[in-house]
């Protein structure tokens, strides 16, 4: 698999959601995961490392973010095969990569791709959460502060000119992550990560109403 400085080359133009510093937090989560629940470490290291290494940043062209996955997973493929990996195994990390998208299709069928999953979604939750979702918004030029409206938080449909906040995110994504969790242990890391997450955006939204 490539090393960490070989890995660090693959985000040297990401944003600051998908670079290499989210790398590093996912592959500590990662290997913290596979120890306590008994998983491939070596298949595990090898997604993490190359789980966003194409396509992963809001700022690449139109659909790319989409199917950043797949495109990591070929990515991943070229990169595996060179340096010698059988098959068998490359199609493993293959399977991580491509099952670890939230909004994705492909459901983690082995226990490698479900701790990739799990904590590359702890990533989006606690502090680190809030700061990404911030940055995020930033980003792709939304605002950071702004009232879902009826609609969005009815169905998750946005009215005509309604803006993605952060808080839209947490509502649609964010606020459902704990509950997409595959291992025992992410969900124990998650409570915690879940409750400041929420109490953060419950806070915001009365600094925003002036009520604190």
């Amino acid at each position: 698999m490539p090393t960490l400085e070989q890995a660090r080359q693959f985000y040297a133009a990401a944003d600051p959601v998908h670079d290499f510093d989210h790398i590093r937090r996912v592959l500590a989560l990662a290997e913290r995961l596979a120890r306590a629940e008994g998983a491939d470490l070596e298949i595990v290291r090898a997604a993490v490392l190359l789980h966003d290494a194409s396509g992963a940043t809001p700022s690449d062209e139109a659909g790319a973010r989409a199917t950043h996955h797949e495109a990591s997973a070929e990515f991943a493929r070229a990169q595996l095969a060179a340096e010698g990996w059988p098959p068998e195994r490359i199609e493993a990390v293959l399977h991580c990569i491509r099952a670890h998208r939230f909004r994705g299709t492909e459901t983690p069928r082995t226990l490698e791709a479900q701790i990739m999953f799990d904590s590359d979604k702890l990533d989006v939750l606690g502090a680190i959460g809030v700061a990404r979702a911030m940055a995020y918004a930033a980003l792709a030029g939304q605002p950071l502060t702004g009232e879902p409206s009826v609609s969005f938080r009815a169905s998750f449909v946005k009215e005509p000119g309604e803006p993605h906040t952060p808080y839209h995110e947490f509502l649609f994504k964010l606020s459902r992550v704990k509950d997409r969790l595959h291992t025992r242990t992410a969900r124990q890391i998650a409570e915690e990560r879940h409750r400041y997450l929420a109490e953060y955006f419950e806070r915001l939204a009365k600094e925003v109403a002036g009520e604190l």
